[in-house]
C-alpha cells in the first residue's frame, strides 16, 4: 500500500515509534529512523528492518530537542532519500513531579522535545506533501493529551498542545490531499513506563508484577497494556484512503482509559 512512499518516524530506535516504523515499512513504505541509543543497536535494527521488509531504511540522529537539528534531518532525509510524504512525531521524553517542585529546565526540555519538535519538523516538510498533493502527518500525543493526572504537568501541557497543532495543521490543509490526525496511546510497556513500574514496586516494596497491575488499574480498565504493533496498525490505516477524510481527530487506544 505505502510502496514509494517514505515515512520519518522521530524517536524510533526503541517503543512505540520502533513499533510504527516496523508497521510503515510492513506496507511498503521506505523508512527514515531517529532517536538516540546504542550506535551498535541501531544499526541492527536500521538493518533488520530492510532486510525484513525489503524496504529503504535510513538513521538520521538529530537532536529532537534543537531547532536547527530538526531542519538538518528534514533536508538530510530528503536529500538521501529522494522525498518525504509521512511524518510520524513519536519522539518523546518524561519528568514527574509536582509542579511548584518541577524544574524549569525540565520544563523547557519536555516542551521541546514532545511539541516543538512537532511543529518543527511539520513545518519543514509540509510544504513538499503539498506540492505532491499526498501527505500523512501523524502525532502520537497520549491519553494525557485528553485528560490530566498529578505530577506531570509539563508532559499533560505538551501531549494537549500537540493535539491542538493537530487540529490547526488539519485544517489548514483539508482541501489538499495532506492530512493530520494524533494517536493518543493509554499505557504502553515501553522502557519510559518499564522504569515507572520499577520505581513504583521499590517505594512500595512489591513485585513488579502487582505494581504493573495496580499502575493499570488506576487508569486502564481493560488492564492489558497497549502495544508498539497495535499502534503501529492504527498508523498504516491513519495512511490507507480509508482514513482520507479523517482529519485533525485525536483517536484514543487506551483500554477505555478516556471513556470514563
Amino acid at each position: 500500500m505505502l510502496k514509494g512512499k517514505v515515512a520519518i518516524v522521530t524517536g524510533s530506535t526503541s517503543g512505540i515509534g520502533l513499533g510504527i516504523a516496523r508497521a510503515l515499512a510492513g506496507a511498503g513504505a521506505d523508512i527514515v529512523m531517529n532517536g538516540f541509543g546504542d550506535a551498535g543497536e541501531i544499526e541492527k535494527l536500521r538493518a533488520g528492518i530492510e532486510s525484513e521488509f525489503k524496504v529503504r531504511a535510513i538513521y538520521i540522529g538529530a537532536d529532537m530537542s534543537k531547532p536547527a537539528e530538526i531542519e538538518k534531518l528534514a533536508k538530510e532525509a530528503t536529500a538521501r532519500m529522494g522525498r518525504i510524504d509521512i511524518v510520524v512525531n513519536n519522539a518523546g521524553i518524561q519528568h514527574v513531579a509536582p509542579i511548584q517542585h518541577f524544574p524549569p529546565e525540565k520544563w523547557d526540555a519536555v516542551i521541546a522535545i514532545n511539541l516543538s519538535s512537532a511543529f518543527h519538523l511539520v513545518r519543514h516538510t509540509l510544504p513538499q506533501m503539498l506540492d505532491r498533493n499526498w501527505g500523512r502527518i501523524i502525532n502520537i500525543a497520549s491519553a494525557h493529551g485528553l485528560v490530566a493526572s498529578v505530577d506531570k504537568v509539563a508532559y499533560v501541557a505538551a501531549k494537549h498542545g500537540l493535539v491542538g497543532l493537530t487540529k490547526v495543521v488539519a485544517l489548514e490543509t483539508a482541501r489538499t490531499g495532506v492530512t493530520c490526525n494524533a494517536i493518543c496511546p493509554g499505557w504502553v510497556l515501553t522502557p519510559l513506563v518499564q522504569k515507572q513500574i520499577d520505581a513504583r514496586a521499590e517505594r512500595e516494596g512489591i513485585p513488579v508484577e502487582k505494581a504493573k497491575l495496580d499502575l493499570l488499574g488506576e487508569k486502564q480498565p481493560s488492564l492489558e497494556f497497549v502495544t508498539p504493533e497495535q499502534l503501529g496498525g492504527l498508523a498504516v490505516f491513519l495512511c490507507s484512503p480509508a482514513a482520507d477524510q479523517i482529519r485533525g481527530q485525536a483517536i484514543a487506544a487506551d483500554g477505555g482509559w478516556t471513556a470514563q
